[in-house]
């Protein structure tokens, strides 16, 4: 078994590098006598209580069997109870495995806890199943091999997924034996969140509420996160004083000073964050310049717990602004816009042809403007969808912005923008 805290400590303390801290290995390692992990994508928080075992998050479906065979070379006991800390299906996926698995055994079926929105969550799954599919094969293409593969063999949402048997909506306390359990909601990267803390261990089971990384507050092809309520739920969670904080995904954390600096200085960027978006929408800016404008600073990113590997502030500041503020981005040409081609046929003409207009996204891109080098070669090709050389030129400027972003986000939509121009680009060629 991994010493998973001491390495944690030092990362915080002492700066240490051991290596990756969202590890996907399905192993259990005990942080406690009677609580244990096992590390997936995402984590399943395991608690041995006399009346059974109380399971936080079943991981993935491509994870489930191997996460319950890990927890099975720790205890045999029953499942009493399984809590979604939300209906992520990274989260919940897994729980077909478990359900069966205990059943294999002759056990009573577990409670499913959850709060009343994951319900809500797994019908909207159902209807956009094809969506949910297409922008998760965009998001994590490339990563699968890594453990990264969350949705179903069919369905985006497993369809032997267990619906919630016991929910709530503010808050529950239930009781294992003698160790109780305080469910708390919060809004944060979901809206179906919980938290939960358990007193008799002085430890907290926060989900995806800390993440070792930026918040996942601003995924570009996801519905909408709460930045400011989830800063409301780290001081929550960092008023409690716990002494062993254990998020879903990421290493736990050991000690009461360690735990509150760490949540209090996550929650400080989202609220200066929002701060800063809400201030310059009051005064009148743009969506634009206001993504132009707001930045976290970088030593602040450069954090082990902070950096924007996963999600990045920029996504963030769109989220503030849909929360707020809407659709409409400020400006009055998006309100009703042009059709691309259109769009693009003038501006090819302008260029004075295709082909200008392909080099100089080009250059744009070897110039290191891959912004601006992207806009253009997306009008380029909507004024001619077939043309290869259009394509190949595309997906090298979006392959080369990829090689440059940090996030999983924008690496996944870049890269696989280049992927689709490159396919189309050598096909009978």
């Amino acid at each position: 078994m991994a010493d998973l805290i001491s390495m944690s400590t030092d990362i915080i303390d002492r700066g240490i590098d051991h290596g990756p801290i969202n590890r996907i290995n399905h192993s259990l390692s005990e942080l406690s006598d009677h609580i244990a992990i096992v590390e997936a994508f995402s984590h399943s928080v395991v608690f041995d209580t006399d009346e059974g075992l109380v399971v936080f998050d079943t991981s993935g479906a491509h994870s489930g069997q191997a996460v319950v065979k890990a927890i099975r070379g720790w205890s045999d006991k029953p499942f009493k109870a399984l809590v979604y800390t939300h209906g992520h299906v990274d989260h919940v996926g897994g729980s077909g495995a478990f359900i069966e698995e205990g059943s294999s055994r002759g056990h009573a079926q577990p409670k499913v806890l959850g709060h009343v929105g994951v319900a809500r969550r797994f019908d909207r799954y159902r209807l956009t199943d094809g969506y949910n599919n297409i922008i998760n094969a965009r998001q994590f293409k490339g990563f699968g091999g890594r453990g990264y593969g969350i949705g179903g063999e069919k369905k985006f949402l497993p369809e032997d997924v267990a619906e919630p048997t016991l929910t709530y909506r503010d808050d529950l306390t239930f009781l294992s034996g003698e160790c109780e359990f305080h469910l708390q909601h919060a809004q944060g990267e979901t809206d179906d969140h919980t938290w939960t803390w358990i007193p008799e261990h002085k430890a907290i089971c926060a989900g995806d509420l800390f993440i070792w990384n930026f918040p996942n507050a601003g995924n570009p092809q996801k519905v909408q996160r709460y930045p400011l309520e989830w800063a409301k739920a780290l001081r929550a969670m960092a008023a409690k004083k716990a002494e062993l904080f254990i998020p879903a995904h990421g290493l736990p954390i050991a000690g009461q000073q360690r735990i509150e600096r760490l949540l209090c200085e996550v929650a400080g960027v989202l609220e200066s964050l929002v701060t800063q978006v809400l201030n310059m929408m009051n005064q009148g800016a743009t969506l634009n310049s206001i993504i132009h404008t707001v930045k976290v600073p970088q030593d602040v990113l450069e954090r082990p717990w902070m950096k924007p590997l996963y999600d990045e502030p920029e996504f963030l500041i769109n989220n503030v602004w849909r929360q707020f503020g809407g659709w409409y981005d400020g400006n009055p040409a998006h309100l009703k816009p042009a059709e691309e081609q259109a769009l693009g046929l003038e501006l090819t003409q302008l260029a004075g042809g295709l082909g200008n207009l392909t080099q100089r996204a080009l250059d744009l891109s070897e110039s290191g403007d891959s912004r601006l080098a992207c806009h253009l070669i997306e009008f380029a090709l909507a004024a001619d969808p077939k043309n290869r050389e259009t394509h190949r030129v595309r997906a090298e400027i979006y392959q080369h912005r990829r090689n440059r972003e940090t996030s999983l986000m924008a690496k996944g939509i870049f890269g696989s923008a280049a992927n689709v121009s490159r396919e189309y680009a050598e096909e009978d060629a």
